[in-house]
């Protein structure tokens, strides 16, 4: 988000709850936030229905230290409800936690993963793709560098949009706009992306119709 300071433009990543609200944030804060609404994750668990239509119980990697992450947890099980299927909430706050963590959900019999990403599972993107692949568990994440690392897909706020944006904010606010009046926008455009070679190793097919949706490929 950005802050209209009294002399010059600026950036700051202030917490949603300092604003009043996101359609008339108040004060001197407002821009873009990365923070996708919740019922993403719904949408993540229909994709990993799609691929896997057997599926039954998904383990949700997730950090409670992260401010949104409750909600994302919170969406998830609606999804789940709606799709018949279990979530298993998995707590990691270090990078020490995730061995444990992964062998919890090999424990609990989970068949896939959602990551929700937070600095600490953004640093750990290799070591949760290389430890999915030990127990040849599907991950799905919010940002494309996961998949990159080995996760099976990704879906979230494409990030060169969010960045456009960032740069008209920028602009509105060099030219004299008040931020008080600007609302504070969160993502509307959003990225697919599919590792293919992934897919493969785990002896998953990905729906056609799921590969033309996608934005990215990666084979």
């Amino acid at each position: 988000m950005y802050r209209s300071p009294p002399a010059r433009g600026g950036a700051v990543s202030p917490h949603t709850d300092q604003l009043k609200s996101l359609a008339h944030p108040g004060g001197n804060i407002t821009g873009g936030t990365f923070e996708a609404s919740p019922q993403i994750y719904g949408k993540k668990l229909e994709y990993l229905k799609q691929i896997n239509p057997k599926l039954t119980r998904v383990a949700l990697l997730w950090n409670p230290a992260a401010t949104p992450a409750r909600a994302y947890l919170e969406a998830t099980k609606d999804g789940a409800r709606r799709l018949d299927l279990q979530v298993q909430s998995v707590e990691v706050r270090t990078l020490k936690d995730f061995d444990g963590g992964f062998a919890a959900i090999s424990r609990r019999r989970a068949e896939a993963v959602i990551v929700v990403a937070d600095p600490v599972t953004f640093l750990a993107r290799t070591q949760i793709a290389q430890s999915a692949a030990r127990y040849a568990l599907p991950v799905v994440a919010s940002r494309r560098e996961f998949v990159e690392a080995g996760a099976l897909l990704s879906y979230g706020p494409h990030p060169v949009e969010r960045w456009r944006r960032a740069a008209f904010y920028v602009d509105k606010l060099l030219k004299g706009a008040n931020a008080a009046e600007l609302p504070v926008e969160q993502p509307s455009t959003f990225e697919l992306v599919i590792n293919l070679k992934v897919a493969k190793s785990l002896g998953l097919t990905i729906p056609q119709l799921l590969l033309l949706q996608a934005d990215q490929v990666i084979q």
